[in-house]
């Protein structure tokens, strides 16, 4: 994240090549999300919120190459326009897309490129039909959102909340809560900038920043001049601690904890996904892993990558062979999580005298890992292929080929095995 809010006074100001990145992680998402949802599924319509809570001007100059390059509020309209032409062009009877967006920008400068970019482009006609700006903090906003959002989609709230904050101290927590508790089916993309925080601080300016988003005493009593003089991976530990508090506090159930680099040397920060459900956040997985390049997590290749209190040193030299922090989402990663998930998962279904379904393995332990439900199911049909566990599916057939294992599908230890570890 920069460590200067933009300036607008004199037109579109210069984005830096990890927002580009960031906008690209939105752009896939969004596809997917679509994909997802609507696909081949018979239905009549779909309805859907979507609120950039943090707009920005719409356009921006890109740094490095000085291109006029497209922000959040163009970038989640086209994907809607995109998912609507795709979805249907080969159905006899179209589904009517109902999607609303809320743009919110605070700058008046930024709020004034924002309408500009979106009238230049034809999105003038539908001001206060679907298109909705907002000159204002997201805060302030939010309770006539929720309102708005009830009455479109009163059975299950479906809305997906962009909130690129600038830095860490914009978004309370309880309101994230709130959004969680209030829609069953929403979706948050927050991000946070971590290393900015954690750059400049002392105790007095992190307890403030932390009281701003309502998130105080993370430590336990203790204080953080005291743990960065006593735990040599402070940094490590201190994010451990923001990470777990922020997911706890948010209400979400399933979360994601990446980040995404920063090559300038600003420093690295969190691209949160929060959601209600274990299909969306293997969605957001997935597109960590095609985007590779960009994202990176502090932490274990298996299904162990936090401890819940916090960092733990022994992850990165001693806990099965697990010593490459960061670690990335590229073929080697991949492997090594494979390989760390066949002895992990193997356990897990010892535990079991009746078996576990994929599904109910993948959403219990899907929040502590880097890996997606695709590298689970490869990793389980490597382990049937091996006789230590079998595969059956709700008929009673047996699976044998990764693409073919579904959420019903029941993993059971198979008789007289013997694990060797």
């Amino acid at each position: 994240m920069s460590r200067r809010q933009y300036n607008y006074s004199n037109g579109p100001d210069k984005i830096q090549q990890h927002s580009i990145a960031k906008h690209r992680i939105l752009q896939s998402y969004m596809a997917a999300y679509y994909q997802t949802l609507v696909g081949e599924r018979a239905r009549n319509e779909f309805r859907l919120t979507v609120v950039d809570g943090f707009a920005g001007a719409g356009e921006y100059i890109h740094q490095d190459t000085e291109a006029l390059v497209e922000g959040s509020p163009l970038i989640l309209l086209q994907a809607a326009s995109e998912a609507e032409f795709l979805v249907n062009r080969k159905r006899e009877k179209p589904v009517r897309f109902d999607v609303s967006h809320f743009f919110i920008e605070k700058n008046r400068d930024g709020f004034g490129l924002l309408k500009q970019s979106l009238e230049k482009r034809g999105y003038g006609r539908e001001f206060d039909k679907s298109i909705f700006l907002r000159r204002n903090k997201f805060e302030r906003e939010l309770p006539g959102i929720l309102e708005f959002i009830k009455r479109k989609s009163p059975r299950n709230g479906r809305a997906i909340f962009v909130l690129d904050q600038y830095g860490y101290n914009e978004v309370p927590v309880p309101q994230m809560r709130q959004i969680m508790q209030l829609l069953p089916t929403a979706e948050i993309i927050l991000t946070f900038a971590v290393d900015s925080l954690l750059n400049y601080a002392n105790d007095k300016n992190l307890e403030n920043a932390l009281e701003k988003i309502q998130m105080p005493d993370i430590f336990g009593g203790r204080t953080f001049e005291e743990i960065k003089s006593s735990e040599p991976h402070w940094r490590l530990f201190v994010q451990s601690c923001l990470y777990h508090r922020l997911v706890e506090g948010s209400g979400a159930r399933y979360y994601t904890p990446f980040f995404i680099r920063n090559k300038d040397g600003h420093g690295d920060y969190w691209l949160l996904h929060l959601s209600h459900h274990p299909r969306a956040r293997d969605v957001m997985t997935e597109v960590h892993w095609q985007n590779s390049n960009y994202f990176i997590h502090y932490g274990g290749a298996g299904l162990d990558m936090f401890q819940m209190n916090g960092y733990d040193p022994v992850y990165d030299d001693a806990f099965r062979g697990q010593n490459t922090l960061p670690y990335g989402f590229d073929d080697s990663a991949k492997a090594m999580s494979q390989s760390v998930m066949l002895e992990q998962i193997a356990r897990l279904v010892r535990k079991y005298d009746q078996g576990i379904t994929f599904g109910q393995l993948f959403s219990d332990h899907c929040n502590q890992t880097p890996a997606t439900a695709r590298i689970f199911g490869e990793v389980v049909a490597e382990l049937a292929a091996q006789r230590e566990i079998g595969i059956s599916s709700i008929t009673g057939g047996r699976r044998t080929a990764a693409a073919s294992i579904v959420a019903s599908d029941r993993i059971y230890l198979l008789p007289q095995r013997s694990f060797v570890f």
